[in-house]
């Protein structure tokens, strides 16, 4: 009986362990190596039934099992892939043991495992896997590297698994990068595809939250309300939503986008009502949502049938005191929605504006406006009603201040003693009260000695009064023989402790009062000659001859009507610039009343080693500012004619730094009426004939290698200047050959300045100039000449004119037209052929 007990005993000592025992794996061990494409078997067993054993893997495929008799469950691949490596797992799905096998697929040509997977996300704080497994447990020194071989991040630490690849500890935001697995294989290096670590940072604090608008929103009915919540998070895990008023109905959209050049990312929600109804008023609140908790921002929309303007403060007129020469502020604050249309303050119905004196400021904030008027040493005339007033379409209001002006009491006038009365008139608020005193004393105030007399009068009258400020008031006393033992009088004009005061002398001799004296009616004569003088000496200087110039530029033609432009509002080309300091002046060419032409030298008007004999045009001392100003249009005409062959061209100006001076080619021959009358005993007079034939337009025309500066037109002189500077005179014979050529080059040059819209006005030989070749060019001296003095200007009401060279509307009617210049060139023909 005892040995039953014994084997009874010993059975249920051993079922446990025969139930519990854990599956056994074959072949056994912790890992196999198989060769890719080679043939895996595993089989697992245990005392429990093949059905209640299940195959699985780490990478969760599908096994083909196979199971055997007597309890065996098995895994056949027969041709084993990349993929097919892992730990293998048999499990007795009733008492959940389990054991595991891992598999190695050996692949000679690649140490690591190949994944699709290169891009590993990871948040900050957690552990990073970089999946780069070896396909061969006989490699060594598993390590990780940077892509570009440089060191590790700073504080980096990890650790390896055949089974996962490198594992990272406490993954940081500076662990961003490129990395790759290195090994130690058979004595050489190996290496795995690259991998990249992207850091996703984890929020700290619940997310922020920001509105369009704060705080109250105020809108008229059927006005459009939009309004955007937006929030920022260093993920993309976190919300927004809306809560509003359960009888509003708004759109609402939401976007999201990676903020640039940061770690972050942000989201925006708007809401949009196209027309609000009172209905939508009410609390919006935007709510954001994040790991680290939530946050909340709201606005309050107050929709009205109607705008409104509120003023805050006391409904009624305020009243302020002022003393006179103080300055004081008077302000309003309100409410009001639309923004008003108009703010302005106004005395006595009067509207100010914003001056020195009189200062006014307007500041808002939302939908609260403040307006200050700051008086600014207050006259004690300003006294009086101030109003503000505001106003836009639905409504408007005004606000008034009553004004006081206090100021010190002053004696404005006094009078006396005249045919035996006294006058006294005081100003100042509140009204002074004049009393009068009377003194032995001379020059003393009566009311400060002890035995003074204090007369009393009922002749008071009020001149001026203002009710906020300053009011005159008059006294009269008679003075008798009986107040001859009396010296002095005493007015005094007293009003809250304040005093003026003025004395009189009653003892002297009472002089009747005369309003013509002899003194006045001697200065009143002095004066009235004083002025005639004047307006004669303005009507002789307003008659006096005023330079005009001659060159006119027309802006539009609408018939005989031609409209000029002014010469002053020509542009003005800053190239045409040259330093002053390099030209050296020598003999005056020509000289007027107000200005003259001056032959010079200028070095590097060309290029840098040039010299170039010029003319510059320059006003006297005596100039005046018209004179001045016509200069510098002149200087304009010739910069927008540009350069043409047959007139004075423009080389230059110098007008800052100095007097303006206008530089332009220097033609050595003098003008053409000069020149003809030099030549006028050595003209050959012999007859073209029929036969003979020139063709006098072949001119020379300057061209673009002749400019060799900006803005200038250089001056080449002949090769016989070159040799000899001294021959500046022409001294060939003349005949009707060259006559025809000065008259064509004229023309030319005319035709030229029609082209550019311009007048000349003063065609005549006195403003042709020659040069070397006998080339012809069109000027006008201007002020340079002395038309005082030239018979060819006469005198026209406040002008010179040339009148002999003048159309006939130009004389009568000042009418300037291009067809007056062709009048003004039949006269200039008339010169050159008679000579």
């Amino acid at each position: 009986m005892r040995c039953q007990w014994v084997v009874c005993a010993s059975f249920l000592v051993l079922l446990p362990l025969t139930v519990w025992s854990k599956p056994v794996i074959s072949p056994s061990g912790p890992h196999i190596v198989v060769p890719k494409k080679g043939k895996l078997e595993l089989s697992c067993h245990d005392n429990a039934t093949a059905s209640q054993l299940k195959w699985g893997n780490d990478r969760n495929r599908k096994l083909e099992i196979k199971v055997e008799e007597g309890g065996v469950a098995s895994v056949r691949v027969s041709a084993v892939q990349a993929y097919h490596m892992g730990r293998y797992t048999c499990v007795n799905i009733i008492t959940k043991e389990q054991s595991s096998i891992y598999v190695f697929v050996k692949d000679s040509e690649n140490a690591f495992h190949r994944t699709m997977v290169n891009n590993i996300l990871v948040r900050a704080g957690e552990d990073c896997v970089i999946p780069c497994l070896v396909t061969n447990p006989e490699i060594t020194s598993l390590t990780l590297e940077t892509c570009d071989r440089q060191p590790l991040p700073s504080g980096m630490s990890f650790h390896s698994n055949f089974e996962r690849g490198i594992i990272i500890n406490d993954t940081t935001e500076e662990y961003e990068g490129c990395y790759v697995c290195t090994a130690q294989l058979s004595g050489n290096k190996v290496t795995s595809s690259l991998y990249t670590v992207d850091v996703q940072l984890a929020p700290e604090l619940p997310p922020v939250i920001t509105l369009s608008q704060k705080d109250v929103i105020i809108l008229k009915a059927g006005e459009q309300f939009e309004l955007t919540c937006s929030s920022t998070n260093v993920n993309p895990e976190f919300s927004l939503k809306w809560d509003f008023p359960l009888t509003a109905h708004p759109n609402v959209s939401q976007t999201s986008h990676i903020l640039p050049g940061s770690r972050g990312y942000k989201r925006s929600t708007s809401l949009l009502i196209a027309t609000v109804k009172k209905s939508d008023s009410g609390t919006y609140r935007c709510h954001a949502l994040n790991e680290k908790g939530s946050s909340d921002a709201t606005l309050h929309l107050d929709v009205r049938s109607q705008g409104f303007i509120k003023m805050l403060g006391s409904p009624g007129p305020v009243q302020a005191d002022v003393r006179e020469g103080e300055s004081f502020s008077l302000k309003v604050e309100f409410d009001a929605y639309p923004p008003p249309h108009s703010l302005s303050w106004s005395y006595n119905n009067k509207r100010l504006l914003n001056t020195t004196e009189h200062v006014i400021t307007v500041h808002h904030r939302k939908y609260r406006y403040t307006s200050e008027l700051r008086l600014v040493r207050v006259l004690g005339s300003e006294g009086g009603i101030y109003e503000f007033s505001a106003n836009h379409e639905d409504a408007s209001v005004a606000h008034l201040f009553h004004v006081y002006v206090n100021s010190k009491p002053v004696i404005v006038a006094h009078e006396g003693p005249v045919d035996g009365q006294v006058r006294c008139i005081a100003a100042g608020y509140p009204v002074p009260k004049i009393s009068w005193y009377v003194c032995e004393l001379p020059h003393t105030r009566c009311s400060l000695l002890p035995n003074a007399t204090h007369w009393e009068t009922t002749e008071v009258t009020i001149l001026s009064e203002s009710p906020f400020g300053r009011s005159e008031v008059e006294s009269r006393l008679n003075v008798t023989k009986e107040h001859a033992q009396f010296h002095t009088l005493e007015c005094v004009a007293s009003t809250e402790g304040e005093e003026a005061y003025t004395l009189f002398s009653i003892s002297e001799r009472v002089v009747p009062h005369k309003l013509f004296t002899p003194l006045l009616t001697g200065m009143l004569a002095t004066g009235a000659f004083l002025v005639l003088f004047l307006v004669v000496l303005l009507y002789k200087y307003m008659q006096k001859p005023k330079f005009q110039i001659q060159w006119k530029v027309i802006e539009s033609i609408n018939g005989n009507n031609y409209i000029y432009i002014d010469p002053l509002q020509l542009p003005y080309d800053i190239k045409w610039e040259f330093p002053r300091q390099k030209l050296r002046f020598g003999k005056t060419l020509g000289s007027g009343a107000f200005g003259k032409v001056v032959r010079a030298t200028a070095y590097g008007l060309c290029s840098v080693d040039t010299v170039t004999t010029v003319a510059v045009k320059m006003l006297k001392p005596n100039a005046h500012s018209t004179e001045k100003e016509a200069l510098m249009s002149e200087l304009k005409v010739l910069s927008y004619l540009g350069n043409h062959v047959n007139i004075v061209n423009l080389l230059g100006a110098c007008t800052v730094g100095g007097p303006i001076l206008v530089i332009t080619e220097y033609c050595c021959y003098g003008d053409l009426l000069n020149f003809l009358r030099r030549k006028r005993q050595s003209f050959l007079n012999s007859q073209v004939g029929d036969g003979y034939y020139r063709n006098i337009s072949n001119q020379t025309e300057p061209t673009s290698r002749d400019v060799t500066g900006p803005g200038y037109m250089p001056m080449h002189p002949s090769e016989k200047e070159r040799s000899s500077q001294s021959d500046e005179i022409d001294e060939l014979s003349l005949d009707a050959e060259d006559l025809l050529s000065f008259s064509y080059q004229v023309a030319k040059g005319m035709e030229y300045i029609t082209s550019k819209n311009c007048i000349h006005r003063d065609l005549a030989a006195r403003n042709v100039l020659l040069t070397h070749g006998r080339v012809a060019k069109i000027c006008d001296f201007g002020l340079a000449r002395d038309i005082t003095t030239d018979a060819s200007y006469v005198l026209r009401g406040n002008a010179r004119l040339p009148v002999k060279w003048m159309s006939p509307e130009s004389i009568f009617d000042c009418i300037y037209t291009f067809e007056s210049d062709v009048w003004s060139y039949g006269i200039l023909l008339w010169e050159i052929f008679s000579l």
